[in-house]
């Protein structure tokens, strides 16, 4: 029941990130449900490989490196999902930026469960 939350919920994040992104944008709910599905798949296969190749540059920038893979996987995952769109690898910078904010508050708020 936790991953449905938690599916939903990161559907609810890009919907959000898409209103408050320029060059980020989802068409529908389903859209975003697929989304969460297709970024999931690419961050744990080319996110991991990209995270290990990139350790180094990200212990020197004190992770925020991991920001650059997050907007690749998200840029990426663009070009399957129908109905998502990242426009430029600027909107997807400032999409994954956005986005691990919001789910950041998620996670305070309490609304992720827990681990």
């Amino acid at each position: 029941m936790r991953w449905l939350l938690h599916w939903v919920l990161n559907a609810i994040a890009l919907l959000i990130v898409s209103r408050l992104v320029n060059g980020f944008q989802i068409s529908g709910f389903g859209s975003a449900l697929i989304a969460v599905v297709v970024i999931g798949l690419l961050n744990a296969t080319l996110g991991l490989l990209l995270k290990v190749v990139t350790f180094p540059l990200a212990i020197l920038t004190l992770g925020l490196f991991f920001l650059v893979v997050n907007a690749v996987v998200l840029w990426f995952s663009s070009k399957f999902v129908p109905g998502f769109a990242v426009t430029s690898f600027s909107a997807a910078f400032w999409g994954a930026l956005v986005l691990a904010v919001i789910q950041m508050i998620f996670g305070f708020l309490g609304l992720k469960g827990q681990p």
